[in-house]
């Protein structure tokens, strides 16, 4: 299905690789995938949320970039498009530890 609102921009999918890279690096990779899988279809519900508890998350995040990631959660191909961006990263760190022989 198409999204009303065309596909994401180049710097939206460049702050999903980069939230996915921090997801990588904290070995998180099967619980936010999980998480998201089973959440998939209750995106507008999630972004909502994510926009109820701003006020006490900002603090952690920098502001724009989290109302970014809000409103592309909010979008259908969101969380389809940060699940690819996990599996990209966790990709390309394994085949880094592969060529760094760990």
């Amino acid at each position: 299905m198409q999204s009303p609102h065309g596909p994401l921009a180049d710097e939206d999918l460049a702050l999903l690789d980069k939230l996915a890279g921090k997801i990588v690096q904290r070995r998180m990779v099967m619980p936010a995938t999980l998480f998201l899988q089973s959440v998939r279809p209750l995106n507008a519900i999630g972004s909502q949320a994510m926009v109820f508890l701003r006020p006490f998350l900002t603090p952690l995040f920098k502001q724009a970039a989290y109302d970014r990631v809000a409103a592309i959660m909010e979008r259908r191909e969101g969380i389809g498009a940060l699940v690819d961006a996990i599996d990209a990263a966790e990709a390309a760190g394994a085949s880094a530890k592969e060529a760094a022989g760990e």
